[in-house]
Order: structure tokens, then sequence, then C-alpha cells
């Protein structure tokens, strides 16, 4: 067991609480949440907190971790250009080796940020799997379209390949997918009596060019195709009309917004105090290291907040407590991770730990406050995933020294630029 003790306690379980309780892992699992008991049992490590603060990992809601190998090469385009010009061409030459480094750079970068699992849509998700497993880190796999055969197969695989991964059924976009696949994807939710996340209403050309073809929104389209009949829900959700917020509300979906790439391609704000007074679920989400170009979760929860007061010209939208139960809860729930939302005994042991002697963090009026408003990541000191301390003080413990991942982002990515 590992205790952690001496610091204050942000469990999420009844809002956004702090106390002194302490917290034991045991194995994968949270063992204990509570003052500190007359008679200790024997722990295998004792983690003076120092005042610091324990609570639940960042969920990445939305992520395509392999593309950290165009991070700074395409940038200061629109969003459709972007892709199609630039992004897919390369991407056209990746291979299995390629994105399992590639997705091991990101999850670096995640660990230093305090995420704790990501929502991953990328090619080649077996290799995206083996890289979480062979890390420690938690990955849940979007599918990103295909037949209704493929998505099934991946889906069972998937599901049932390790305890640190699981799968969710879901295609790119709309604009990606032809008439059969998405018909397809309806069919096996239903099927399969589960959920289904695409790319939704990210730009104002994506939602007119929709109703060009099919007379409906991306939302009113997968709606009448049957993906929501199960619950789910869309990344971005920037351009969303009256209607599209209602199916979202009255299906229970999950909005999970992406400001940092949003801002960065000029796509817009999502009207997220709006979906909030509507009672629509939200999560956070980085999106990709090539849009954003950062997974900084601390930057994501402040322009979350920030550009929704400036949406709205309200300095009262979005408080920094609501940005941080999408974070952590939201995120968690809307990944299918019912056991990793917060710390509470039998949940998985997903945890971090926050600095707060760093000046940034002083003084601790309002901890959510300081985590969305003022918060960076070097305030993350820990970031353990089921139990396992992954990263500590600046090391990484991921089974391999980051050089060589580093190294091994090189060479892929230079083979893959002479392919061209």
């Amino acid at each position: 067991m590992i205790r952690f003790f001496n610091g204050r306690t942000l469990t999420m379980a009844h809002g956004v609480t702090v106390t002194t309780d302490e917290v034991w892992t045991d194995g994968d699992k949270i063992a204990y949440v509570g003052p500190a008991p007359e008679t200790l049992p024997a722990f295998e490590r004792e983690i003076d907190l120092g005042g610091d603060l324990v609570m639940p990992g960042f969920k990445n809601a939305h992520a395509h971790a392999g593309m950290s190998f165009v991070r700074s090469y395409a940038d200061d385009v629109p969003l459709q250009p972007w892709l199609f010009e630039q992004i897919f061409p390369l991407e056209a030459k990746l291979t299995p080796e390629a994105v399992y480094a590639f997705t091991k750079l990101s999850i670096l970068e995640y660990l230093t940020s305090g995420i704790t699992a990501g929502f991953d849509m990328y090619f080649y998700r077996e290799a995206i799997a083996q890289a979480g497993i062979d890390c420690g880190f938690r990955t849940v796999l979007c599918g990103g379209g295909g037949s209704a055969q493929q998505l099934e197969a991946e889906y069972r695989r998937f599901n049932a390949l390790h305890p640190l991964i699981s799968y969710q059924l879901g295609l790119h976009s709309e604009y990606t997918s032809s008439l059969a696949e998405m018909t397809e994807a309806g069919e096996l939710a239903r099927t399969l009596r589960a959920p289904v996340f695409a790319h939704n209403a990210e730009t104002a050309r994506e939602v007119a060019e929709c109703r060009e073809r099919w007379g409906k929104t991306p939302t009113e389209l997968f709606e009448s195709l049957g993906h929501f009949d199960f619950g789910g829900g869309g990344f971005h959700c920037v351009h969303m009309t009256e209607r599209d917020l209602e199916i979202f509300r009255d299906r229970g979906l999950w909005v999970i917004t992406n400001p940092g790439s949003n801002a960065k391609l000029a796509s817009g704000i999502a009207p997220l105090r709006q979906m909030r007074e509507l009672g629509i679920r939200m999560a956070i989400g980085t999106d990709g290291p090539s849009s954003n170009n950062a997974l900084d979760f601390f930057r994501e929860m402040y322009l979350a907040a920030v550009l929704q007061k400036l949406h709205c010209g309200d300095a009262a939208a979005l408080p920094s407590d609501d940005v941080l139960h999408m974070a952590t809860v939201g995120g968690a729930q809307a990944m299918g991770l019912s056991d990793c939302d917060v710390l509470a005994p039998g949940k998985q042991a997903d945890l971090i730990v926050i600095d707060l002697q760093r000046p940034n963090m002083q003084p601790v009026h309002n901890v959510a406050r300081n985590l969305v408003y003022s918060g960076s990541k070097e305030n993350v000191r820990l970031t353990m995933i089921a139990g396992r301390v992954l990263y500590e003080n600046g090391a990484f413990f991921v089974g391999e020294p980051v050089q060589d991942i580093y190294r091994a982002v090189e060479t892929n990515f230079t083979a893959m630029r002479a392919a061209l």
C-alpha cells in the first residue's frame, strides 16, 4: 500500500471540497480516504504531501496522441486546408511503428500535465493500445470509422484486451465518412447498445456543407441514423443550432470542448454557458498536438473558462468549479471510466499531486480557482495511474528512457518525410 498524508485532499466526490483526509492506495485501487486512524497498517511507501494537494487526474476526453509528429509542422492555416493539404498527405505515410513512437511521446506530455487517461482517435489503434500498455497509461480508444464489421471487431477486441485499455464506437466526422459507414455505425450502436462519438460542428463550413449534402446538421444526421440511441456525443461542438442543443440535452449526450485547438484554428468558441444552462454534460479535450500544439490541461481549463467569459461578455460565465468538474469527473464519465472519476475506496488509483508551494499557487484562498486560473504544469508533482507512479518530480517511470522515445520519434518522422 501507498499512503498520501499531511496534505490537502480534493476527492471531487462532493463537489470542490478540500479536506485534510489521507488517501491510501492498494494495488490499482484506492483503499482508504479519511482521517488518519490511531493504528496504521504497514505501507510499501509513505508520501508526505507537505501541505500539497492530492486529487483525481485530469481526463483528456478528445485527443489524437499520434499526431505529435506534426507539432509545429503545419501551423497558421484554417482547419480544412490544414487537414486536406498538409496533414492528410503526411498521415498517408504512417506506419504502426511510427504511431507507437508518436503516441509514447504524447503520453510523456500527458503525465507532466496530470492527465491520467486519454480518449484517443487515430490510425493503427493496435499500436496506440500497445503504447498505453507499455507506458502504463490508461487509454480509451475511439473508432475512427470503417465498416460495421471492423468497428465491432475492434469494440470486442479492445474492451477485452487489458485493464488499461477500453474502446468506444466512433467515426471521424460526417465529412470524412460515407453514408453507408454512418448508417452502419448507427445500426451497430443499436446492436451493441453502445454510445457513438464523432467530430461534430467544429467549423461553420462543416455544418453548411453537411446541410447541403443531407439537409441536416451533423447532429441531426447522426441522430436520424441512430448514433445517439444509447448515448455518446461530439468533439468540439462549436457551431451548434438550437435543435442540436436540444438533441444533446434530451439524449444526455456529451459535449467535449477543445478550446485551445478551436482558438488556434479560428474555428470559434463553443457556447458552453448555454450548454451548462440547458444541463448538457460537458468534458474537455486538448485535441491533437498538431492543432493545439500543447497537451497542457491547465492551459485548456484556463481557455475554457476565459474564452467563455469573453464570448458571453460576462465575467461570471462558466465558473472555475464547473471547469474543474469538466476536466476530471466529466471527462471520466464521458469516456466510460466510471471507476476513475473521483477519489473513493474501490475506485481506480488514478491520481495526481499538485505542488501548492510554488508562487503561482499562493496564497491558497480557493484551490479550484488556483488550478483553473493560475495553475500550470510546473505544479504537477506526481502522476499515478492504476496505483503505479509514472511521473514524479520531473522523472518518468514508463519502462524506458525518454531519450529512446525521442530518438524513435525522429527516426520515424524522417522516414515518413523521405517517403513523400
